[in-house]
């Protein structure tokens, strides 16, 4: 096995896209979700290509580790892991010795995991994969990310942090508010208690409340008026624990103009479908157990 990952020749690629033909076959349906994450793989040394002390939710804080960005294809009949890129640091990314002891190609440069994110959207895409939505945190949710997407027309819903800045119609003019400051303002019966799916304790049961935005593309603005499913909205959508009113998350949504809350509740919530992916493949697969160090080896 050792010899297989480090050393054989064979094309990881070819093998990436074969299995991602399998998944569409056996798990393809019209309501599909692609899912990025990101998770960590815990190092003692420094040889691993990758490694450094950095974030790891796997830890859940700061530690020697790699980090590998990954992207799901979930849908009701079931989630599969379809691609794969491992975060390269700036550091290593310019050592040319690290470099070349790991066998880091020479085409490989220094990218941020939004658009390490974004070269697997568009290598699905290209190899024909269809999905209704894209989930993301808000590591993802860059604004060439966001930018892609919506070129694309492609629904999503991105996490964002509170402190993010959104232009919102206000009276006859536009104002420039905090996601967090919006919501705070709202009252208690904008707020509706709604589950976000099944999860292995029972139903996830959050308090939920969106906005449509007012910085939309010439086109979406049209559908503020009359509802068409050809015609594409954004929102701001806010989730908040039923026990605790104070922990909050906010989202980006593009969507058509047509899309209902209940929908969009349902796409958030797949984001859990990959954190359960990542045990998975770590408890039964042995993900986080391999001994390669090399670039070769990890893809």
């Amino acid at each position: 096995m050792q010899r297989l990952l480090s050393s054989a020749d064979w094309d990881a690629e070819l093998v990436r896209e074969d299995l991602c033909d399998y998944v569409l076959e056996t798990l393809g349906t019209k309501e599909a979700v692609l899912v990025v994450d990101e998770t960590g793989f815990l190092k003692k040394g420094k040889k691993s290509v990758g490694v450094k002390r950095q974030y790891s939710g796997t830890a859940g804080g700061v530690e020697n580790a790699q980090v590998g960005v990954f992207l799901a294809y979930a849908t009701s009949l079931g989630t599969a892991f379809i691609d794969r890129a491992l975060f390269l640091p700036e550091e290593w990314a310019n050592d040319a010795e690290r470099r070349e002891e790991a066998r880091v190609p020479k085409e490989v440069r220094f990218r941020t995991k939004p658009q390490l994110a974004l070269q697997m959207f568009k290598r699905s895409f290209k190899a024909g994969v269809k999905a209704a939505w894209v989930r993301a945190d808000s590591v993802y949710s860059s604004s060439e990310v966001r930018r892609y997407l919506e070129d694309r027309k492609q629904p999503f819903v991105l996490g964002i942090s509170a402190q993010f800045m959104l232009r919102f119609p206000q009276g006859d003019g536009l104002r420039q508010a905090r996601a967090n400051e919006l919501f705070a303002e709202l009252k208690a019966k904008s707020w509706q208690r709604l589950s976000a799916g099944q999860g292995s304790k029972g139903e996830r049961i959050f308090e939920w409340a969106w906005l449509r935005l007012s910085d939309l593309s010439k086109e979406s603005r049209s559908t503020a008026k009359s509802a068409n499913p050809k015609k594409f909205d954004k929102w701001i959508l806010a989730r908040r624990s039923v026990q605790d009113p104070k922990d909050c998350a906010y989202y980006i949504v593009f969507a058509p103009s047509t899309t209902t809350l209940n929908e969009v509740i349902q796409v958030a919530g797949t984001r859990w479908v990959i954190e359960t992916g990542f045990e998975a493949v770590k408890n039964e697969a042995g993900l986080d157990d391999y001994e390669v160090r090399s670039w070769i080896a990890w893809y």
